[in-house]
């Protein structure tokens, strides 16, 4: 048996522990994303090990992340959640303070599960920038098996939609809308439900 290594690794191991064992899955992972006391849904794109985000200019976490450096993913599988942080502004006592290599982090305080980032603008088109994030902390606080259930994902994807309807009404985005709130109220639980009816509400 070799020598018991005593030493903590060192920063550059850490993010490679991280990267390699992250509770994020190569592709688009959809979190609520949290910056300075505000709350997102958005997708982490993971490729090849490189994390990045796609974000509109104008939006409060773009103006954040330019300003602090540092975003929080955070995986939560509550629809009404989604929904609320997506067209709205979440309350302050739905966050909570995590301190990571000295910069207090806002994330959710019903995460089931973070990963915190320093975050870098690394590109911009005309709309958008493209941002670089570096994993420094994540943290698994529900361990729970949940299966797929379509009446979520189907919240998710009418939200996606309706982000986009609710600036230019196009009918065929409101027909997909509608389609996806079907099959939550057909197949998913009363949060589910109760979400497709705040949805619902928009586009009258």
């Amino acid at each position: 048996m070799g020598p018991i290594n005593n030493h903590p690794p060192d920063e550059t191991t850490r993010k490679e522990s991280i990267m390699h064992d992250s509770i994020l899955l190569e592709g688009i992972n959809e979190v609520i994303g949290t910056t300075h006391m505000n709350a997102a849904p958005m997708g982490v794109i993971l490729r090849g090990g490189r994390y990045t985000l796609a974000l509109f200019k104008g939006s409060h976490t773009a103006e954040n992340i330019i300003r602090d450096g540092w975003f929080v993913a955070n995986l939560i599988h509550d629809p009404v959640i989604y929904v609320e942080s997506a067209f709205g502004d979440l309350p302050d006592d739905a966050f909570t303070t995590e301190t990571i290599d000295g910069t207090p982090m806002h994330r959710l305080a019903t995460a089931e599960a973070w990963v915190a980032f320093r975050a870098e603008v690394i590109g911009e088109s005309g709309e958008a920038y493209s941002i670089l994030l570096t994993p420094l902390q994540e943290e698994v606080i529900v361990r729970s098996i949940r299966p797929v259930n379509r009446g979520f994902n189907a919240i998710i994807e009418a939200a996606v939609h309706t982000t986009r309807y609710i600036m230019n009404h196009d009918p065929k985005l409101e027909w997909l809308i509608r389609h996806h709130l079907a099959l939550a109220r057909k197949c998913g639980g009363e949060r589910e439900k109760e979400a497709a009816g705040m949805i619902e509400e928009l586009l009258k």
